[in-house]
């Protein structure tokens, strides 16, 4: 174990690592231009979406093309709800409950099959959702959607608009990923990570494939659920286009990008989604999904496992010239290449030896 690792590893540095992010979460938002603090809270909704991905693709193993449906149906959920005028911690757990139920029945269909089938079954979601959202127009709004305007900062507090926003979605992201840590990391993970590797040998081990798949699918769409209702909070509209198929792709490709089985992969993922669009705009918008595309194809191969494996390839690069170099000195060594270095430490390629230090080698 090097030296960093161990520092890092120490409990009080994890406990000041904390502080210093609360101060900056509670700091920030105070400092900020409002396109910074709008950009940041966006940031934090996709996050949200890319974490309940990466739970049910990530950790569990399976697939799933759907996710977009449940932020969509819990966006859908908070506008309805905002608009009848209910209470807004009412609105949150239904946005939470109902895309979490939808999930579980679908799970309790699609777990039991594999690969390309419950691929299919997730790819249909959306598909779906698209044109259900626009017939049922009592509830969506149809193909004009809904607006939600709720998040304004209350008087009291002093704040903008979207301080007050970017509060909200730090705390409630910041909850929804410790959550979820502390369900990766537990029992609950390493099942999932057996379930993942091969499902004949946690069956073997009593561990029920089924029964934590239906889990891992559930907790996902949970996930989308409550980056639903942060969407409402950021965008303040929903419509049949943010259920899109293609938004459902570009959050599989941010989990990519970002690292699976990563929670601060999610993070990454989130960023990405949100900052490649303004990015390749600002390029050539007619090119967006090119360099899209290009973008995932050289990570893909540049970094297999995401963004968040870049400090561990520095680290194996680093460690493979150490190593490299105490391997060809050992070589050099066994093959009879005198050494350039006296008993004494002192470098003899720097240093050549004198001629009575000649002659007593010599004797």
């Amino acid at each position: 174990m090097s030296t960093t690792t161990a520092f890092m590893q120490r409990p009080w540095v994890r406990w000041a690592g904390i502080a210093i992010l609360v101060v900056l979460a509670l700091v920030l938002p105070l400092v900020l231009p409002e396109f910074a603090n709008t950009t940041l809270a966006r940031i934090g909704v996709f996050a949200v979406a890319v974490l309940g991905l990466n739970v049910v693709m990530g950790y569990t193993g399976q697939v799933s093309l759907g996710q977009i449906f449940f932020l969509g149906l819990g966006a859908y959920v908070t506008a309805y709800g905002v608009e009848q005028g209910w209470n807004i911690v009412l609105v949150f757990v239904l946005a939470c409950v109902i895309p979490s139920v939808v999930g579980l029945l679908v799970a309790l269909a699609a777990a039991r099959l594999g690969g390309l089938a419950i691929a299919m079954v997730t790819i249909a979601l959306p598909i779906v959702g698209v044109p259900l959202a626009k017939r049922l127009s009592e509830f969506t709004g149809g193909s004009q959607g809904l607006s939600a305007r709720f998040s304004a900062a209350p008087d009291w507090t002093g704040l903008y608009d979207d301080q007050w926003q970017l509060y909200i979605v730090l705390l409630i992201g910041g909850i929804s990923f410790l959550l979820t840590r502390n369900l990766v990391r537990g029992k609950y993970g390493r099942a999932f990570a057996i379930v993942k590797g091969n499902e004949a040998v946690a069956g073997s081990m009593g561990i029920s494939p089924y029964r934590y798949k239906v889990l891992a699918f559930t907790v996902a769409s949970l996930l989308g659920g409550v980056s639903g209702f942060l969407y409402m909070v950021v965008i303040q509209y929903t419509s049949p286009e943010t259920l899109s198929f293609g938004h459902s792709i570009t959050l599989v490709a941010s989990m990519v990008i970002g690292g699976a089985g990563s929670i601060i992969g999610s993070l990454l993922g989130g960023a990405y989604y949100v900052l490649t669009p303004q990015l390749t705009n600002l390029i050539d918008p007619g090119l967006t999904a090119v360099l899209q595309g290009a973008i995932l194809l050289i990570v893909l191969f540049v970094l297999p496992g995401g963004l968040v494996s870049l400090p561990r390839l520095f680290r194996r690069r680093r460690q493979g010239q150490g190593g490299g170099a105490a391997a060809a000195k050992a070589a050099a060594s066994t093959a009879g290449v005198p050494s350039t270095t006296a008993p004494d430490g002192t470098d003899l390629s720097t240093h050549p030896p004198t001629e009575s230090e000649e002659r007593r080698q010599d004797t």
